[in-house]
């Protein structure tokens, strides 16, 4: 049986205390109204003090009220504006040495620690940011239902995507399940929009508000990999550069000296035909293998670019007019301004372009086109052609490696070189929209020019 007997209201805390004071002047007030009433004073002068008695027993009852509640009040505006964040408010007391100015004084101190960590955290939270929008690793944040709820700006260079796009989608529409579902720490090799490669991918749990989220770091593995291997082929190089120079030098002296002692020999004509013959192909091929040499020091003693301001366009101009095999179409750009070494940089253009043209006059095509843009703060050179594609995309860069029959495999190797020398990266890929490939020049800006 549910009691509906309706409960006495319970007075307020202003209630009792001005109920309190009552009954404090109670006793004093009735003594001083018996004694004014039993006495032989006039009427007049026991009702005017009778008026007087009771109003100052109220007025001291109303005041004794408002020295009580005035400061609870005041502290309970201090600390709400505390919890709304509004650490400025101060609360302040006449008396700092008794019990309400030490209260006082405890909330000024909380509001004085809370706003001291209110920045301390704001300018963490600040840094963090801007640490995760320009640190060079691809950083995402799934939610339990694994869709993205944040991405840095490496993040978006991945993907190919401003972050207004990839924002909400599921790790199966961005095609990054394997980074999920894989283990916390591993690597692997795959295409996304952005690049193609070898990636590091670590994946670790954090928690938002209260909510968890799958924290995903993907890091670029590929250029260190590519350095390692281009120092471990620069000593290869010129280990071998040097013990065939030491040999070849006196091969070519030795055959040289005998050839130029061939007439001299006494014999059928045949015999001294075949030594001349047999001492000039030994002389000739070592000075061809001295100039195979010579060819791979350039990717051992590549100088460091000397950097200047170079303005693409008239530079991407200039290379197009030296390739007369075939007519490259050059799309112009935005002016833009790189800080570059300009021999460097056009001497890894030409090997592109020297490619390019290549694989379209191998496969009866000549369609090559070049165009550049501005992406953020990078320059992006494509370079397009209708070849045959390319059947091995992981050792183009790798140096002695070529599919040519002519081909030296130095020219990639030294590209890649150049390019990342100048803070920059080469992508080779095959076209998705036919044959053909395309290879992605990135370098960073140094200032985009006014049209």
């Amino acid at each position: 049986m549910i009691d509906v007997t309706p409960r006495p209201a319970r007075l307020s805390h202003e209630g009792r205390v001005v109920l309190l004071a009552f009954l404090a002047g109670l006793p004093g007030s009735v003594c001083a109204l018996f004694m004014l009433w039993s006495g032989d004073s006039s009427g007049k002068v026991q009702w005017t003090l009778t008026v007087v008695i009771g109003a100052a027993w109220i007025g001291f009852a109303l005041a004794v009220r408002e020295r009580v509640v005035f400061p609870l009040q005041t502290l309970s505006n201090l600390l709400g504006a505390l919890r709304e964040g509004d650490f400025s408010v101060r609360g302040r007391s006449p008396r700092p040495d008794d019990a309400l100015g030490e209260v006082m004084r405890e909330v000024n101190t909380l509001g004085s620690t809370l706003r001291e960590q209110r920045l301390g955290a704001m300018e963490a939270t600040t840094l963090l940011r801007t640490v995760m929008r320009e640190i060079a690793v691809a950083i995402f944040a799934f939610d339990e239902h694994q869709r993205l709820r944040l991405v840095n700006r490496a993040g978006e260079r991945l993907l190919a995507a401003p972050a207004e796009r990839l924002l909400g989608q599921t790790a199966v529409e961005l095609e990054m399940e394997a980074c999920l579902d894989g283990p916390h720490e591993t690597t692997m090799q795959t295409v996304f929009p952005g690049g193609a490669g070898r990636w590091g991918v670590r994946r670790t749990r954090i928690r938002e508000h209260g909510l968890p989220l799958e924290l995903v770091v993907i890091s670029d593995l590929t250029q260190a990999l590519s350095q390692q291997e281009l120092q471990a082929w620069q000593r290869l190089v010129r280990v071998l550069g040097h013990e065939l120079n030491n040999s070849l030098a006196p091969i070519k002296s030795i055959a040289g000296s005998l050839y130029a002692r061939v007439d001299q020999m006494t014999g059928d004509d045949a015999t001294v035909k075949d030594f001349r013959r047999g001492l000039g192909v030994v002389e000739s091929r070592a000075d061809s293998l001295h100039r195979f040499v010579q060819s791979y020091r350039l990717l051992a003693q590549l100088p460091p670019p000397h950097f200047k301001s170079v303005q693409l366009g008239p530079l991407l101009e200039r290379v197009v007019l030296l390739e007369q095999r075939l007519r490259v179409h050059l799309d112009t750009g935005p002016p833009v301004v790189i800080d570059a070494d300009p021999d460097q940089l056009e001497q890894m253009f030409i090997n592109l372009l020297r490619n390019a043209v290549d694989a379209s006059l191998a496969n009866g095509s000549d369609a090559v086109r070049a165009v550049w843009r501005i992406v953020d703060t990078t320059a992006v050179v494509s370079i397009e052609d209708r070849g045959a594609g390319i059947a091995n995309t992981e050792n183009l860069f790798v140096p002695f490696y070529t599919t040519k029959p002519m081909g030296s495999g130095v020219g990639l190797a030294l590209a890649q070189q150049i390019a990342r020398a100048h803070g920059g990266e080469i992508r080779l890929l095959n076209r998705d929209d036919g044959d053909g490939a395309r290879a992605t020049i990135r370098l960073p800006v140094a200032q985009i020019q006014a049209v």
